[in-house]
């Protein structure tokens, strides 16, 4: 964020800058990951940019609280999930673009967008452990296929809701055959598994196909998450939009993000109607803080995507081209691209090209 903030400055972008609270400490130290006074700040700013931050599982968060707040009945929940759910983020903008000179690139002709839905899916937090006897009962007067674990003790059963609804499917499909019509793309690709998920892929697959007859110059591709996969590994210069749900989503596009050299070159835009959230994809990494290591790069592709949204296009088209061209000298690399540059130094460097 340090790194991005300096080639922002550098495009001499007319904004003031506010900073939120959010992440581990705070988790550690109140309790709340994500505090309200946070919340409160975003709501009285344009857009944010979200910077890495480490998230664990449950108990494992439990187990980090200050002593003072243990056993007092808080629960760890992840912060970008609940930015995206109270916000409204319903798009997951990932693009993944393979810049000429990046030793790190699998191909250099990949240049495709991947639309997550944000919201619902299996991260729609829809939860039990254990199984409430009158959740299970339910489900096994009307599932077949439960009554096979009837056996099952409910404290030894986990269940979480995979929730498709039509609206959430309609917005991220018509979010993505809009993006393809605004950049002259021929073909939307639906990743799903329908032959499998017969209801919740099944309606994203219907409403997909509906959404289709709406844009006739662009072409409805359909196929399985599983065999996505492997057709991105052999042929990633053939797909230019995808667009799926929740945990599909975030799966395939880490994968398109190391096929263009990893999370350190990975962006996203959690998109709203009236708000957006901006941030590099990959987590934290403890282990390398303070010691300016890491590559900026997804980060400041993130600013990017933020300047896009906020109408800025030069700035955005500047930005883009300074880094594309930091990249293709290669004179300037950080660790993970078989250089030893600092984090600042590849900022300086694309502050320089602006």
């Amino acid at each position: 964020m340090q790194a991005t903030r300096v080639v922002l400055d550098a495009l001499k972008l007319d904004a003031q800058y506010t900073h939120g609270d959010i992440g581990w400490e705070f988790w550690c130290n109140e309790g709340e990951a994500l505090p309200q006074r946070t919340i409160d700040l975003m709501q009285n700013s344009d857009c944010a940019m979200f910077g890495a931050i480490t998230s664990k599982p449950k108990e494992e968060a439990a187990e980090e609280l200050a002593p003072n707040l243990r056993d007092k009945g808080f629960v760890y929940r992840s912060p970008i999930v609940r930015l995206r759910q109270l916000f409204d983020l319903y798009t997951n903008l990932r693009p993944c673009k393979a810049y000429p000179g990046n030793p790190l690139n699998y191909r250099n002709d990949i240049d495709l967008i991947v639309f997550r839905e944000n919201t619902e899916g299996l991260y729609a937090g829809v939860e039990f452990h254990p199984v409430p006897d009158d959740v299970r009962r339910s489900l096994e007067a009307s599932s077949a296929p439960m009554r096979a674990f009837k056996d099952v003790p409910s404290d030894d059963m986990a269940i979480t809701a995979r929730i498709i609804t039509r609206k959430g499917a309609e917005r991220i499909v018509r979010a993505a055959f809009q993006y393809a019509q605004k950049h002259g793309y021929k073909n939307v690709t639906l990743v799903e598994k329908p032959n499998v998920l017969r209801e919740t892929s099944g309606l994203m697959t219907r409403v997909a196909r509906k959404v289709a007859l709406e844009f006739p110059g662009i072409e409805l591709w359909e196929t399985n998450i599983d065999a996505m996969v492997m057709w991105l590994v052999k042929n990633p210069q053939q797909y230019n939009v995808l667009v799926t749900s929740n945990l599909f989503g975030d799966v395939v596009s880490d994968l398109c993000a190391q096929l263009v050299g990893g999370l350190g070159f990975a962006a996203s835009g959690n998109i709203g109607s009236k708000f957006a959230v901006f941030e590099p994809t990959h987590g934290s990494a403890p282990k390398y803080a303070g010691m300016y290591k890491v590559n900026p790069m997804a980060t400041m592709i993130a600013a990017k995507l933020m300047l896009d949204w906020l109408g800025e296009a030069d700035k955005s088209a500047k930005l883009e081209k300074a880094i594309a061209t930091v990249i293709a000298e290669g004179k300037v690399r950080t660790y993970d691209m078989g250089g030893k540059n600092s984090t600042m130094e590849i900022a300086d460097a694309v502050a320089a090209k602006i």
